[in-house]
């Protein structure tokens, strides 16, 4: 497998053998079980469908707790396909964090911190209105947002006060910096997308 689904834990600091520190995020990866293998021949695309975190079978709808059964595993909470595999993968095997080595970079995915209605100053990096020469309640607006007779339209896409966070994020290129498989712990150099225990995907 190229890949896996993980939890963030949290952050800490890092200290490598030459003693040099450096954040890192702990990440609980794995171990993830096969509940499903897709093939061109059936399904059209070849995948692999990794399931994550054990589900109560109460809060598990019954189309599911059949899918499971077919796959001869326990309700899952969390299903992703990776479509980047190599090998022999059959239903039921486990994947776990011992397919990460130290010192190789992986691509982390999951859904930033949802920061509600936010104005252009924390939005975009806007710099706001004048601080002085009489300015009374322009210091955080954005200004113009169009010209006056022509086009007399506001054009789609301007940057504007609205929801910030909460989407789907990509960070490329991390460092892997230690595998713990006994616990099933990743830790990567910097930060990654999310506050603790949001899933993300970890791949190669």
């Amino acid at each position: 497998m190229q890949g896996l689904l993980g939890k963030k834990i949290g952050m800490l600091r890092y200290f490598d053998e030459a003693g040099s520190p450096k954040v890192a995020t702990v990440i609980e990866a794995g171990p993830c079980t096969v509940v499903q293998v897709k093939t061109r021949q059936r399904d059209g695309y070849d995948a692999v469908q990794l399931g994550f975190m054990e589900a109560r079978e109460k809060r598990t709808t019954r189309p599911m707790q059949g899918h499971f059964k077919k796959a001869n595993t326990a309700p899952l909470r969390v299903l992703k396909e990776f479509r980047d595999f190599k090998g022999a993968i059959k239903t039921g095997d486990q994947v776990k964090v011992d397919i990460f080595e130290v010192g190789e970079c992986v691509n982390v995915t999951g859904v930033s911190k949802g920061r509600g209605f936010m104005g252009v100053v924390k939005r975009h990096k806007f710099s706001g209105g004048p601080k002085s020469h009489g300015q009374s309640d322009r210091l955080r607006a954005p200004g113009s947002i169009g010209s006056s007779s022509y086009p007399k339209r506001v054009f789609k896409g301007l940057r504007m006060a609205g929801r910030m966070g909460g989407e789907r994020k990509t960070l490329r290129n991390l460092q892997v910096l230690k595998v713990v498989p006994d616990r099933n712990l990743l830790l990567v150099r910097g930060g990654v997308p999310g506050a603790r225990n949001t899933i993300l995907e970890i791949c190669k």
